[in-house]
This record gives structure tokens, sequence and C-alpha cells, in this order.
């Protein structure tokens, strides 16, 4: 493992610990702003927070982030707080009835994790208009945000892409690669990408296809790359950029119904334990492993702070801020991110807790996970 993923590493040895990218806005600016977004209103212990997460095909927000949220709003207020949950399954109509059920039950904040960052602005106003203060998580929504928590989105796409290259080696500048991009309707999905180019781009000799995969779905870009194969033939695709794990899945099934000799080196993002064994079997080159429970414990801190005080100060974070499309400065914690390969699956995965040695060298994967020293 190199020394930029060592530093990486460690410092996300500690959940708890919430880092910026810079220090663009202090804390005190950031908590006047949330007190404005809420109307200055002070509460105790007895609040009511409102989580609304974009689907349940991701392993993670059912895994990781709901249910740490949940225990951290618990932690964070004496055990009186609670939780309103929502999941929208990938449809964004539907997510804005649920910001219009969360305003009738009158939350005292919204955690929200877009499914379309632009068909959600009418809602986060009319969140605001009630006196709920959104804050956006994972995904920097339109609207008058109050603050945003999520990772270093154009980092993860440079990373990939990075991998991708050192997957390639020497061969790099002679190889056609097919670029599978995430969701047009996912802001983060552009993030993805742009980083991804800044670092391929005249790397590679091209791009051969490159495709907006629909709702982020494997058998959407498991049919892509089935495309892509099609066009380009089986000895002229040398690598892809998979955007996330659940993809990867699909782009590898259509890899070896095409019976390709040597899977060439595929991307991810997500560690997901199906890419994880992936890994292991040499399937799948490598993934962005991101610490969920360190953004989730984030989010949780910012919206009890908000909505307890009407301010950011109570939550002991360093921001930043970030624009959106909508609005300017909004106070941001960014969490850094860990190319995981096969080098460093126990430090990451199995040492942050994701996933147990047990759960990931099933009977099918032990031999592979012995010939990398996995035990």
């Amino acid at each position: 493992m190199n020394a930029r993923m060592r530093r990486a590493a460690i410092a996300l040895a500690s959940t708890a610990m919430a880092v910026s990218l810079a220090a663009c806005g202090s804390a005190k600016e950031s908590g006047d702003k949330a007190e404005e977004s809420n109307g200055g209103k002070a509460k105790g212990d007895d609040i009511t927070v409102g989580l609304l997460l974009p689907e349940n095909q991701t392993a993670r927000y059912e895994k990781f982030d709901k249910p740490i949220i949940e225990e951290q709003i618990k932690k964070l207020t004496n055990g009186k707080g609670k939780l309103e949950y929502l999941n929208a399954k990938q449809d964004a109509t539907v997510q804005s009835q649920q910001i219009d059920t969360m305003i009738t039950k009158k939350v005292d904040v919204l955690i929200l994790d877009a499914v379309d960052f632009k068909a959600v602005a009418g809602g986060v106003k009319k969140a605001k208009d009630a006196g709920i203060p959104v804050v956006a998580y994972d995904r920097l929504a339109e609207g008058p945000i109050s603050a945003y928590t999520s990772f270093d989105n154009e980092e993860v796409g440079r990373t990939q892409g990075e991998a991708l290259l050192k997957a390639l080696g020497d061969k790099a500048k002679d190889s056609t690669i097919v670029m599978m991009n995430g969701s047009v309707t996912d802001p983060n999905a552009a993030q993805f990408k742009k980083g991804a180019h800044s670092v391929l781009d005249g790397k590679v000799k091209k791009i051969g296809k490159e495709y907006d995969t629909k709702e982020w779905k494997p058998e959407n870009a498991n049919a892509n790359m089935e495309g892509a194969i099609s066009a380009l033939g089986k000895g002229n695709i040398q690598g892809v950029y998979s955007a996330n794990d659940g993809m990867a899945g699909g782009i590898i099934t259509a890899l070896k119904g095409a019976g390709f000799d040597k899977l060439p080196p595929v991307t991810g993002q997500d560690a997901e334990l199906a890419a994880v064994q992936r890994i292991i079997a040499g399937e799948q080159y490598m993934s962005v492993f991101k610490s969920y429970p360190q953004e989730a414990e984030t989010v949780a801190k910012m919206a009890v702070s908000i909505a307890k005080t009407g301010k950011l100060d109570d939550a002991g974070l360093e921001t930043s801020t970030v624009d959106s499309g909508t609005t300017k400065a909004i106070p941001s914690v960014i969490v850094p991110v860990v190319s995981l390969t096969q080098e460093n699956i126990k430090e990451t995965v199995i040492d942050q807790g994701y996933y147990t040695l047990d759960e990931i060298c099933t009977a099918k994967y032990k031999a592979a996970c012995d010939k990398i020293g996995l035990k």
C-alpha cells in the first residue's frame, strides 16, 4: 500500500473525527447560518429528526447509514430523540411526497439524501418555510440547504482513475477503456465522472464507449457493457471504469458472458461485500472505501445540533463551505476516501467493522483469501 493510502487509512481510523478539505468557514459562522434557517429556536433533547434516504438497492443505506444515524441521535439526546425514517426506493416523486410527510409530522430537522438533486428543490424550500432546516446528506441537493456532509466526490473519481491506470501499467497509453458512469439525476455521478476524466484523459489511448447509467442499476450497466463489447470487440477493451460496485457486478457478468479469457481491470466504489469478494478473487480490481460510519455520525451531529439549538456550534465540527446551484456558502464537512485493493482489505473493511473475516472468506473464497494472506 502506498504512503497516500496509509495516511488516508489512518485518518479514517476514528469514525468520530470529522475532516474538512479546507477551513473556509468557522463553526460560528456555520452556526449563524443554521440559526437563520431555523428561526433561532432552541429545543432540548426531546427532538424528532426526519431521515429520507434515496434507495435500498445499495447495501450501505440499511446496513450502515440508517442504524448509525438512529444510534447517534439517541446518544446525542440522552435517549430522548426520535427518528422518522422513509426510503424513496429510487423514485423522485415519492421522495417529494415524503418531504411533505415530514413537514406534516413537524420534524425538527430533516436529513435528506436526494434521489434527484434538482427535483427536491421545491420540497427543501417548503420545509424551510415551515421552519424545518434541511441537512443535505451524501448528495448536495438544490434549495435552501442549512448544512451538508459527504465525501470529496471528485477525489473518488480521481482515486478510481488512478487505480485503473496503475492496473494498466505501461500499457495504459495503448489501452481502450469503457466508462460506466452513474445516473444523471445524481450530482455525485457528475463529480465522480469529472474526477475520473481529469486522470484518464490523455493517459489512455481512448475511451471507446461511455455511458451514464440510468438509476445506477446493475442490470442497466450489464446491458451497456454488452453493447460496448458488441461495438468495440472483445480484443479492444483493456479496462473498465465503473463508478460503483453494483454496476461493476453487472459489468463483470457481461465480460464473463462474452468469454473474456482474462478479465480486464474493473473499478468500483462502496466496498460492498460482493465487491470485496470479487477483489479477493481477482475479478474486480478495486473499490473505493468510504467511511459511512464517519459520514453518518457527522450528519447526526449536525442535525441534532441544529434541531436543539438552531446552530451548528454544538456539533463540534470543523467546517468548510460549498455552493450549490441555488445556495451559497453551505457549511460542510467532507470525509476522506481510500482506494481498496487486495493489499488493504484487513485494515479497511475488517478493522473498521464493515465485515468479519468469516463473512468475506466463505467456502467459495477461502482459497483466494489464503492466497493473499487474508486469514
